[in-house]
């Protein structure tokens, strides 16, 4: 597996990055995990416009999801080759009401899902293109997916958004890259349910055995080198922040 990170910024874009979205290709298959403000311009560094082939969704807030409304204006009206088949949108319940509220002016109440092929997440096991995934429910203060990726006897697991909790240490168990996010900062902030710091983070890939972590979702406003020196000081593998345009093999 390759997976590219296409937008990293915590809660609004930055300078440097737009908020969350990672492109994980394998076999020429292409799935994109969230597509947050800023995404869709910086996804088109990676791939074409119509070259991914299923899209997930951690949870329905703006900076996972909001860009999903570009990209319905690029696949609805797109006049060279008519309009594009339908993409499978893997999502908490009530994806397609969340995206056609925040669009608001679509041709009609249906008109997302005909270029969206609308899945709704729970917890489970299934398959998307080559990958096995698995999903997992997490604390934060709306519905919110972990999600782990399997292919080739190696694995990745995105955390989304998410505070402690066991389900999160239990889907990244082992795996090969943990994509977790830090976006708080030790001693500073600390709201239950709601997003990790970086030693919180460095604890749940220590708990969970995982052989390499990369930082994500860490907004402008909080210092990502302590993070990095707080996750690196209680979780002995190798610790990155993720940033745009890096690529990891798994």
């Amino acid at each position: 597996m390759k997976l590219t990170v296409v937008g990293c910024s915590g809660s609004f874009p930055s300078a440097e990055s737009a908020c969350s979205s990672y492109l994980v290709e394998a076999d020429g298959f292409r799935l994109l995990l969230d597509m947050g403000n800023g995404a869709l311009g910086e996804l088109q560094r990676h791939c074409g416009l119509y070259d991914l082939d299923a899209i997930f969704l951690s949870h329905l807030h703006a900076d996972h999801c909001i860009d999903m409304c570009a990209y319905f204006v690029a696949r609805y009206y797109r006049h060279d080759g008519g309009r594009c088949d339908p993409i499978p949108v893997y999502g908490p319940e009530g994806t397609e009401h969340r995206l056609t509220t925040a669009y608001a002016d679509t041709p009609t109440a249906s008109s997302m899902s005909e270029v969206f092929d609308f899945h709704t997440v729970k917890p489970s096991t299934f398959e998307i293109g080559p990958f096995t995934v698995h999903t997992e429910r997490v604390a934060h203060p709306v519905e919110a997916y972990a999600i782990r990726i399997e292919h080739g006897g190696t694995s990745l697991t995105y955390s989304g958004d998410s505070g402690i909790t066991p389900v999160l240490d239990e889907l990244a168990r082992d795996t090969d890259l943990f994509l977790c996010e830090a976006a708080f900062t030790h001693g500073k902030e600390s709201i239950p349910d709601l997003h990790l710091n970086g030693r919180e983070a460095g604890e749940t890939a220590a708990r969970a055995g995982a052989r390499r972590l990369v930082l994500t979702h860490i907004p402008p406003w909080t210092d990502p080198q302590v993070n990095l020196a707080d996750a690196q000081a209680v979780f002995d593998g190798p610790v990155a922040l993720a940033a745009p345009r890096q690529t990891y093999e798994i």
